[in-house]
C-alpha cells in the first residue's frame, strides 16, 4: 500500500475497455507525516476520492478486488482508498 494525496485528474480520450466508466486520478506519494516522496501515480478511483484527499493506493490483486475485476490484468493497476 502507498499513502498518497490526490493532486489532480486525468482525461483520457481512449481507455482500455475495463476502465471506460472509471475516473482516473493523479496521486503524489507521501510519508506518514505528509511529506511528499517519489513520483506521481495515476490511480483508478473506486471510492469517489477528490483533490486534496489522502488515500491508500493498492496494486495487483488487491486493486482488482477493490474494482470488482476478477481476471488477471495485463498491466499493473492501482486503486485509491480514501482515508
Amino acid at each position: 500500500m502507498i499513502l498518497a494525496k490526490i493532486v489532480g485528474t486525468v482525461v483520457a480520450t481512449r481507455k482500455d475497455d475495463r476502465l471506460v466508466s472509471s475516473k482516473l486520478l493523479v496521486a503524489r506519494p507521501m510519508d506518514p507525516r505528509g511529506k511528499t516522496e517519489g513520483s506521481y501515480l495515476v490511480a483508478v478511483d473506486t471510492v469517489d476520492a477528490g483533490i486534496g484527499e489522502t488515500v491508500l493506493i493498492v496494486s495487483g490483486s488487491s486493486a482488482r478486488m477493490a474494482s470488482g475485476m476478477t481476471s488477471r490484468a495485463r498491466r499493473p493497476e492501482t486503486s485509491p482508498f480514501a482515508g
